[in-house]
């Protein structure tokens, strides 16, 4: 007898594989994967009952001490258990009180989210002041690269104007739209749309509408639907959204950012912005925690160890941490230039947390990176 440990993404393949019935490996494959579900305030008689609905199934509830004598009003604790575990519980906990009926619900999206192909985003910077100097582009320089990152494999390409680094100018909107103006009407002349996805990155009304004329098809707005003239927009062209998570501006994000819990802080922007997008007749959302927009080093780590949380939506999760200075602060004194290889370990461990669309400077290495992770996992 010869034994290894296995690590798989498709267990209900290797169930298939060695010669178990279809209906079979679907229950084994729903036994396999472990959830670790973190539950904020959680009424304390609600998890008293979780408790012993958990144990009784063969999954657990971690609570904290003096839970079962009701010494505080709510408490915070950890539901462990597989997808066959939540399922059960997302129907045993339909009939009880204290908020559990809500936590059934959610229960069931953790186990019905979908994992879909990932895709390439490279960025285009039509401005001389974005933080990567090699992603800045101006006018047919800019329509070369675009194609190259094409050839290169890139399935968007998203194409901005103004910086959003730290500390960055604020520019001025007709100013960011004759910046734009000659990419978009090169993209729309050489139908370019037809070859690949475009973004535009903006927050300008103006600016936005132009790139949708052009053939856009994605708003890249890292003020999250702050503007109710960018969700009429999104809304009217029928557009997909980015709904990205800032804590602040540009100017202000890095003084001291601070969160009680950033999970879920950033869990509840997306949820009120999801709201907000659907209420404007928008359907079709991307989400993107935001990495490096308002976050320590450890509000940023958080998030890359959680990303897969934020599935439960349902939406696709963009990632884009490419060359950023969580880097540098990993591995002092890494410059912009030699962040390649932090860029492609954050963009990696993400994919194998559930984000689908990457954005990233440099297309090529992605590509050939992705395509090797991809049929490892």
């Amino acid at each position: 007898m010869k034994f290894y440990k296995i690590n798989t993404k498709n267990p209900e393949d290797l169930y298939k594989n060695i010669g178990c019935e279809i209906s079979g490996a679907k229950i084994l494959a729903s036994k396999s994967h472990i959830n670790t579900l973190y539950i904020k305030d959680l009424h304390t008689g609600a998890a008293n009952i979780l408790k012993q609905d958990a144990l009784s199934i063969g999954a657990d509830l971690a609570v904290p001490r003096g839970t079962i004598l009701n010494a505080t009003p709510t408490v915070d604790a950890v539901l462990i258990g597989s997808d066959k575990h939540f399922q059960i519980l997302s129907k045993k906990e339909l009939s009880q009180p204290f908020g559990l009926k809500t936590l059934a619900n959610e229960l069931k999206d953790f186990i019905n989210k979908k994992h879909k192909k990932v895709q390439i985003m490279g960025i285009v910077n039509a401005n001389d002041d974005s933080f990567f100097e090699n992603s800045r582009f101006m006018g047919s320089e800019a329509i070369s690269k675009i194609e190259h990152m094409i050839h290169d494999g890139a399935n968007i390409i998203d194409v901005g104007a103004v910086s959003t680094r730290p500390n960055s100018e604020i520019v001025d909107s007709s100013e960011e739209l004759d910046r734009i103006k000659p990419i978009c009407d090169e993209i729309l002349a050489r139908k370019l749309y037809e070859k690949a996805i475009f973004s535009i990155d903006s927050f300008t009304p103006d600016v936005i509408e132009y790139a949708l004329k052009s053939g856009f098809k994605i708003v890249n707005d890292i003020t999250g639907l702050a503007n109710d003239e960018v969700c009429k927009l999104v809304a009217k062209y029928e557009a997909t959204v980015i709904i990205m998570h800032m804590q602040g501006t540009p100017q202000t994000m890095q003084k001291n950012p601070t969160y009680e819990n950033v999970i879920i802080e950033i869990d509840d922007f997306f949820k009120n912005r999801i709201e907000k997008a659907k209420d404007f007749g928008i359907s079709n959302i991307i989400l993107d925690v935001g990495i490096g927009f308002g976050k320590s080093l450890e509000h940023n780590i958080a998030l890359l160890q959680n990303m897969e949380h934020f599935l439960h939506f349902g939406y696709e999760i963009l990632l884009g941490a490419s060359r950023k200075s969580i880097i540098e602060s990993i591995v002092p004194n890494t410059n912009i230039q030699d962040r390649l290889s932090g860029t492609l370990a954050i963009h990696l461990d993400g994919i194998k947390k559930g984000a689908t669309i990457i954005r990233c400077h440099d297309v090529s290495e992605h590509f050939q990176a992705i395509a090797v992770a991809t049929a490892i996992l």
